[in-house]
């Protein structure tokens, strides 16, 4: 990847970023759509952190403008592939003589992300593999990038973003990308949740292939699905089958393991043939700390009795609230569109009624955010499920979350 250019474009996009929140916040209508396409023709080609910051706001259905959000979500779909002289650079660093390993390699990829892109290709033996190629170079721009994103980041002041939120948002971007560089950690968190899995007949991931992976290449045995967000369309069934491996998935891994795969945009996942989800990408794997669940889980609790004081007095105690004057108010709303979900019974996770709410809420969670601080450790925890909460939208899930919550409440409460 070459350095030429990189800054200046970045800070453009910065500076047009900037002028659409000081419209917005002088009284002003900002054309959100225009900035979204600018963003998405310029991040989708220069890769890297600003690309995904892109894509994790674009994970923020229920805080972001729709236009903007839409735009953004393009991210997670498609975006501008490398040429392939460059990926191939990529390849002889890896393997030297290509050929010696693989009797073809399909110079256009079928997925591109921020990071790297990733290409079908078939063994001497005849077996179809897929090949994540990061991009070549990545690792030294990957920090000059990051100060032009953390500069970009500041623009969050405009909402009153308190600059701990900022802060807390931008190392863990930056740790995020730097661990995402690590392939060969990626390949034994893959093979660490194939074990883990394996007698899960609901699930399928693929196998990574260490004798031609490395740190730059991430080999996998190929696995056939159709992309999770083209399910919107898929039978009534397949969808409802998807989602409750989903959800049953993320509670195993978070109260049995003690683990999350904490990068939950659609395109890393997927439904076979079968039915089956398909999980694909395993660059981001975090530890989740048994206390750290409890006290999401007393918050949790508290929302749910729609208790404003004790909804103040959890996040007081996550470190999550600062200044004088709870919101109280906004507590009492967010509960009232939150308890919805967790009623007794099978919950419609398409009920638009509970997504205009969340939007309704947004300009009064904006207004609150100089003494609401969202702590770092659970920055995130909190993105990942909230990313899983929208795919679960996306599905149409139908979920009794009320059966699924007791017992998790239950073993928070305990000492």
């Amino acid at each position: 990847m070459r350095d030429r250019g990189r800054t200046r474009r970045l800070m453009g996009l910065g500076a047009r970023t900037g002028g659409a929140l000081l419209k917005t916040r002088l009284g002003g209508q900002a054309d959100w759509r225009s900035l979204g396409e600018a963003l998405f023709e310029g991040l989708s080609e220069l890769k890297g952190p600003a690309m995904k910051l892109a894509q994790i706001m674009s994970q923020w259905d229920d805080l972001l403008p729709a236009d903007l959000a839409e735009e953004l979500a393009r991210l997670q779909r498609q975006a501008e592939p490398m040429p392939w002289p460059r990926i191939r650079e990529a390849l002889v660093m890896q393997y030297g003589d290509v050929e010696a390993y693989f009797r073809e390699i399909e110079e256009r990829p079928f997925a591109s992300a921020s990071m790297g892109q990733v290409h079908k290709a078939v063994t001497h033996e005849g077996e179809t593999v897929v090949l994540k190629v990061q991009y070549p170079g990545l690792a030294d721009v990957l920090e000059s990038d990051l100060k032009q994103v953390r500069r970009m980041m500041g623009l969050g002041r405009w909402f009153k973003v308190p600059q701990a939120r900022l802060d807390a948002l931008f190392e863990e971007l930056a740790a995020g990308l730097r661990d995402e560089l690590d392939y060969r950690a990626e390949a034994e968190a893959m093979a660490r949740y194939r074990e883990r899995y394996q007698h899960d007949t609901r699930l399928v991931i693929p196998e990574p292939l260490f004798e031609l992976s490395g740190p730059h290449v991430l080999a996998m045995r190929y696995v056939d699905g159709t992309p999770m967000r083209e399910l919107e369309s898929a039978d009534d069934d397949t969808r409802q089958k998807i989602a409750v491996a989903l959800a049953d998935w993320i509670t195993e891994e978070l109260f049995t393991y003690g683990e999350l795969h904490a990068d939950p945009h659609a395109g890393n996942f997927a439904a076979d043939e079968q039915g089956r989800l398909v999980i694909y990408d395993f660059g981001a794997v975090i530890p989740v700390p048994a206390a750290r669940l409890k006290a999401m889980m007393q918050l949790l609790n508290a929302t749910l009795e729609q208790e404003p004081m004790a909804m103040d007095e959890a996040l007081m105690k996550m470190g999550g609230r600062q200044g004088q004057g709870a919101p109280l108010s906004l507590y009492r709303e967010s509960a009232e569109c939150v308890a919805p979900l967790f009623a007794p019974g099978e919950q419609d996770f398409s009920d638009v009624r509970v997504h205009r709410r969340l939007r309704e809420l947004t300009p009064k969670v904006w207004a609150a955010m100089d003494r609401l601080q969202p702590p770092a450790d659970t920055l995130l925890l909190s993105r990942a499920l909230n990313g899983h909460y929208w795919n679960l939208v996306r599905l149409k899930a139908r979920l009794d979350m009320h059966t699924r919550t007791q017992p998790l409440l239950e073993w928070a409460r305990k000492v």
